[in-house]
């Protein structure tokens, strides 16, 4: 991965309105996306978000297992979100931490909203989201690849749902912190579904001028619109792939 940069290089060029990797304050990272990578899976897709790489598996609608966690009314969404061993400078546990779970739950609550549970009363819909490579940002990832999972899986939803973490620091705002700026600046993780201009996720990890709140959420809007149309480019060049080996 090469040498970090160290805290106070960081913190120079952030007093300056720069960033470690070149890009302007408002610069999201170069996003690469990918549906049906993985054949024996409903749905599946990989995205890269700068250094930060995350692959996402659909499986089901399936039997709701154990029954008894079954719904009558709706799908159970079930959200594994783990981080490979080898995903970060030092090797990580392969056992799920106390992070990881709390990811799970914010990743699953993000989607949720965008999904016609209803049409899936009393089965399951798995979404394994795991981190091949961790560089900041790995949750707004994993939503991103989650949700193209899903349309790809044919899973009914009322839209794709885009996300991204905006950062603030020292008055600054900046779009798509990589590790090294997430560990010194405010980070305000989101996610919406664009088409109805719906936030679905609004987290902040650490305190920031609530005056700028409105500021925060405008840059990461445009940003996350952005994102909505790389996902919904991928899906498009998936299904032409497709339409193209059966003609």
């Amino acid at each position: 991965m090469g040498m970090r940069p160290s805290r106070e290089e960081v913190e120079e060029l952030l007093r300056k309105g720069k960033r470690i990797d070149g890009r302007g304050l408002l610069d999201p990272r170069p996003i690469s996306m990918e549906v049906g990578v993985v054949e024996r899976a409903e749905g599946s897709a990989i995205v890269s978000m700068g250094k930060t790489r995350v692959l996402c598996v659909v499986r089901g609608p399936m039997e709701c297992v154990p029954s008894h966690l079954a719904d009558p009314e709706r799908a159970i969404l079930d959200v594994a979100y783990r981080m490979a061993t080898f995903s970060t400078e030092e090797r990580k546990s392969p056992s799920p931490s106390r992070r990881e779970i709390e990811l799970s739950k914010v990743i699953r609550e993000a989607l949720e909203p965008a999904i016609f549970l209803e049409e899936y009363p009393r089965m399951m819909i798995r979404v394994y989201c795991l981190v091949l490579q961790a560089d900041g940002g790995t949750r707004t990832a994993s939503i991103n690849a989650a949700s193209l999972a899903l349309a790809y899986a044919g899973i009914q939803m009322q839209d794709l749902v885009a996300s991204v973490a905006v950062g603030y620091y020292d008055g600054k705002i900046l779009v798509d912190l990589n590790a090294a700026e997430d560990d010194l600046c405010a980070d305000i993780p989101m996610a919406m579904m664009p088409a109805h201009n719906k936030i679905t996720l609004l987290q902040a990890d650490h305190i920031f001028p609530v005056d700028r709140i409105d500021e925060i959420i405008k840059v990461g809007v445009m940003t996350m619109r952005r994102i909505y149309e790389l996902q919904r480019d991928a899906l498009k060049k998936k299904y032409v792939e497709v339409a193209k080996s059966v003609g």
